[in-house]
């Protein structure tokens, strides 16, 4: 069975389904997150390294290749960690991922790639999802766990993966409840004709 708090796949998958069920939003997303995380990584490379703070640049191997120990890297490998705490399979694969993405995002700029990944996510909620994206709900959730369940979403609908039997059909039940709860409350906040 799933784990529960923090760690609670089958809720996370949940939140992040009842927010993406429009195929073509769904098809923007897998895109663009994972662009979006690279870029982001790009963001934290001009951050100091451990090596720099330390007065080990001479010493410091990954220094000389371009790869610092710095924001990006902890960044990275913080999310790597959380993915593999979740669900050991998929985890793995979206860890090698942000670990890559640290790397390359240490070798290449991209500055318009920002801006065009997340230009590509309010069209996606605006006009095809026609729902606001859950980070204007739930920041943290968006931000952490996007990357992640675009990685789970590819390996569920190409190669039927569920961390344990049931998920998918749980995970399903939630992501209904939760869309039908929002469209009872913006029937509720829209006046009558």
């Amino acid at each position: 069975m799933g784990r529960k708090g923090l760690f609670d796949l089958e809720k996370h998958f949940a939140l992040y389904g009842a927010y993406h069920s429009n195929r073509v939003n769904v098809l923007i997303h897998t895109v663009f997150v994972w662009p979006i995380f690279f870029t982001s990584l790009v963001l934290f490379y001009f951050t100091p390294s451990i090596c720099q703070l330390f007065n080990l640049q001479p010493q410091c191997y990954l220094a000389r290749h371009g790869l610092f120990l710095n924001l990006g890297f902890f960044f990275a490998l913080l999310y790597a960690v959380f993915y593999v705490r979740m669900d050991r399979k998929a985890g793995s694969l979206a860890a090698v991922l942000c670990m890559a993405c640290w790397v390359g995002s240490s070798w290449l700029a991209r500055d318009l790639a920002q801006l065009f990944c997340w230009a590509g996510q309010f069209l996606g909620h605006g006009v095809f999802e026609k729902k606001a994206p859950a980070l204007l709900e739930n920041l943290i959730q968006t931000f952490l766990m996007a990357p992640f369940f675009v990685v789970f979403e590819v390996l569920q609908t190409v190669f039927g993966y569920e961390p344990y039997p049931g998920f998918h059909a749980s995970v399903t039940k939630r992501i209904e409840a939760q869309i039908a709860d929002w469209k009872e409350k913006k029937e509720k906040l829209e006046p009558y004709p």
